[in-house]
């Protein structure tokens, strides 16, 4: 199964890379994600393996959600703006994800994730994305744009904004 999320966002593409990329900063920017901790060394290429733990809401006024927990190996891809994630073992092993960051022009951009995930279970692809990859990827999202945006309007004004730490890429 191949699934597609997008949103259109108000900051240059190779600012909202520069946020993106760096995953083990996650949890400090994203106020569902609760850890991103790198597992092992990067290896030869570059690519680390990061334990991540996010939060599905369930009852969201009252701040209750279910701890969700995957391991991804990651590595980015600088020329073409790409972030990639090839979940190692657990609900999601197996699933393959790529974020696109591609210009659209006066500053804009627009970031798609595709996950591909063909599990040995048949149906088991839909209920992950339903119930977990399409709500945590969409909260991670609105939230990147928020903060891409707000940093975009800041660097109008000063231009001295740092850009966030980053990890080698392959």
């Amino acid at each position: 199964m191949r699934s597609t999320l997008g949103i259109d966002i108000a900051a240059p593409a190779d600012l909202v890379f520069r946020l993106v990329r760096d995953v083990e900063r996650w949890p400090a920017l994203l106020p569902h994600y609760v850890a991103a901790r790198r597992i092992a060394p990067a290896d030869a290429a570059g690519r680390l393996l990061v334990r991540f733990v996010a939060r599905r809401p369930i009852l969201p006024v009252l701040g209750l959600g279910v701890p969700v927990v995957w391991r991804s190996l990651t590595w980015s891809e600088p020329a073409g703006r790409r972030l990639r994630f090839v979940h190692r073992g657990g609900a999601t092993g197996g699933m393959d994800v790529t974020w696109r960051i591609d210009d659209a022009g006066a500053g804009r951009c627009r970031v798609e994730i595709e996950h591909e995930f063909r599990p040995r279970m048949p149906g088991w692809s839909r209920l992950i994305d339903r119930l977990f990859t399409r709500p945590i990827a969409s909260r991670t999202l609105a939230t990147f744009r928020a903060i891409a945006e707000t940093m975009a309007d800041s660097r109008d004004v000063d231009e001295s904004v740092p850009a966030p730490t980053t990890y080698p890429s392959p």
